[in-house]
Order: C-alpha cells, then structure tokens, then sequence
C-alpha cells in the first residue's frame, strides 16, 4: 500500500477531499520525522510507537578493499507496534 492508496481510502471513508486528506498525512509524517530527529518518541495508543534506538560502534570490513572500518555510534528510527496490533496481524482480521 503506498501513501495514495492510503490518501484515497481516507478519502473515501471521511468524505474528505483528497488533496486535504494528502496535507493532512503530509504534516503527520513531518511531526513524526520532526519528533524523532529531536530524540523525542511518538506513541499512540492502539498502534504502535516510533522511538529513537542507539546503535553501537561497531567494525565493519569493505569487501571490495579488503580493509576494516569503524562504523562509529548511531540513531536510527524504529517501530514498535502494540499488542493489539501484533495480534490483528497474527489473526489475519
């Protein structure tokens, strides 16, 4: 599913003209990306949690070069999705 699939069928739910409905995915992805790039996590009940996950340094090896590389400390955004999401997709419903 891409995000105008989505646009579409919220359109299609709400009755909500389309290009409302894109601005309106549009600012929630630009809140979400927002909060995550300032450490903070996003939660909503029900679905899930985007949250900040610290990766440690590691060694990595370039292949092509034969050599060994620090890969130095990082953040990466993650989800978490909730129970009651895990069990829905578990069912199938």
């Amino acid at each position: 599913m891409t995000k105008a699939d989505i646009v579409a069928e919220v359109s299609e739910k709400t009755g909500i003209e389309k290009g409302q409905v894109l601005a309106t995915v549009e600012a929630y992805m630009d809140s979400v990306k927002d909060a995550l790039s300032k450490g903070e996590n996003v939660y909503f009940r029900g679905f899930g949690s985007f949250i900040v996950k610290k990766r440690a340094q590691k060694t990595g090896r370039n292949i092509s070069k034969n050599t060994t590389i620090i890969i130095p400390a990082h953040q990466i955004p993650a989800f978490k999705p909730s129970k009651t999401f895990v069990s829905k997709v578990k069912k199938g419903a």
